[in-house]
């Protein structure tokens, strides 16, 4: 499984295989006809707190993920539920809304599912 990175609002391509919206909040803007999206996981998102006080600020960012790892680890059953879905797909897109494509969740939680050490 190749799992892969773009902001939602970019358009969308047959190469994007599974697309997952990995926002809690939905993206604003866009209806959700014109969002194509497969899945919405808003569960495995950064908790509100997490976000509201990121709130995407570049030097929060190692911070931040350090958080967003922590939380992610204390939902081990949906992280291994999360992972299940997407193994029966080649190709994973995880969609995010923030306008920074370094520093969002989408970029940690990439990370964290290529590790093999994670649930």
């Amino acid at each position: 499984m190749t799992v892969t990175i773009k902001r939602i609002y970019d358009p969308r391509s047959d190469s994007d295989g599974f697309r997952v919206l990995v926002d809690r909040l939905w993206p604003r803007g866009l209806s959700k006809e014109n969002a194509h999206i497969d899945l919405w996981e808003k569960n495995i998102a950064p908790s509100n707190e997490l976000r509201k006080w990121f709130n995407h600020e570049a030097e929060k960012w190692p911070e931040f993920q350090r958080r967003y790892i922590e939380e992610l680890n204390a939902m081990p059953d949906e992280v291994r539920g999360f992972r299940a879905l997407l193994k029966a797909h080649s190709q994973v897109t995880l969609l995010y809304g923030a306008k920074d494509e370094t520093h969002n969740q989408a970029v940690v939680l990439r990370d964290f599912l290529k590790n093999n050490n994670a649930p």
